[in-house]
């Protein structure tokens, strides 16, 4: 082979190098204000790194196997406000929010969080339904009751991780009044909505999402549903009406019972009568 070809070889393999990195994708990671951004190769090569089986995965309704980093040592042993939360964004709009004891927790006997990490070389296969994988990055559960972390808390192809107050403290117009009893079935719909609805949707302009629409202005679900309509929407919005484009999933029984559909919609029926300005 002549020194041109060679040199044409190694130009090419350079070239390919070259493309495979620019295409790397970047999570950005914003920590009790420290920031940091991780490449897909830097990740997968972090010594931390290890192969997990995921035998009921959200995203994908199958098992799966994923590298994956333990979310905790990502997140660091910075001290933190009790009440803040991790919000992870991802690039569609959706942006969950995670409270910090669930995603610091390391102990196999509870829930276990970890960053799955995809492979440029290898990708994953397309989520069901969508035209893209749940990459590059994913936060998936292990551990012995990873069944009972909720559908919303598995968010996919994320683009930022950061440290926020809580939702409440946050937006203070999601609030509700303190004098209700703690047993009131609002506070307990405000928490189920923050975790199940605010990853998709605003309220009174409050949130960080940009997928669905502003669930109290101008108008609240419950001024325009008939209550069997609206309990029927949230669990299946395909069997009440459907479109070309709709991303809202329905919510089976193992992942949102009625019980605590009827909780979310009595917080937007306790929201309506608290709207802010358009």
């Amino acid at each position: 082979m002549s020194k041109r070809v060679l040199f044409a070889v190694l130009l090419l393999t350079l070239g390919v190098i070259g493309q495979c990195a620019a295409a790397q994708s970047m999570i950005e990671l914003r920590i009790g204000g420290k920031t940091q951004s991780f490449s897909q190769g830097a990740l997968l090569a972090r010594p931390d790194v290890a192969e997990i089986h995921v035998p009921a995965d959200v995203a994908y309704g199958t098992s799966m196997t994923y590298r994956a980093v333990p979310l905790a040592d990502l997140l660091g042993s910075a001290t933190l406000p009790t009440d803040s939360v991790l919000e992870a964004r991802a690039t569609d709009g959706f942006a969950a929010q995670l409270p910090m004891d669930l995603v610091r927790n390391r102990d196999p006997a509870r829930a276990v969080a970890w960053l799955a990490v995809e492979d440029p070389a290898q990708p994953w296969p397309k989520l069901p339904g969508k035209p893209v994988s749940a990459g590059p990055f994913y936060l998936v559960w292990a551990g012995e009751e990873a069944a009972s972390v909720r559908s919303e808390q598995w968010p996919y192809q994320i683009a930022q991780l950061a440290t926020q107050p809580s939702p409440s403290a946050r937006w203070p117009v999601l609030g509700i009044d303190p004098k209700l009893p703690a047993t009131d079935p609002v506070r307990a719909g405000q928490s189920l909505f923050i975790t199940q609805c605010l990853a998709c949707h605003r309220l009174n302009h409050a949130g960080s999402a940009d997928t669905g629409p502003d669930l109290n202005v101008p108008m609240n679900p419950v001024e325009y549903f008939q209550p069997a309509a609206l309990r029927r929407y949230i669990r299946n919005p395909a069997s009440v009406r459907d479109w070309p484009g709709r991303t809202m999933p329905a919510f089976p029984q193992d992942q949102l019972s009625d019980r605590e559909i009827d909780l979310i919609i009595a917080y937007l029926a306790y929201m309506a009568q608290r709207k802010v300005g358009r």
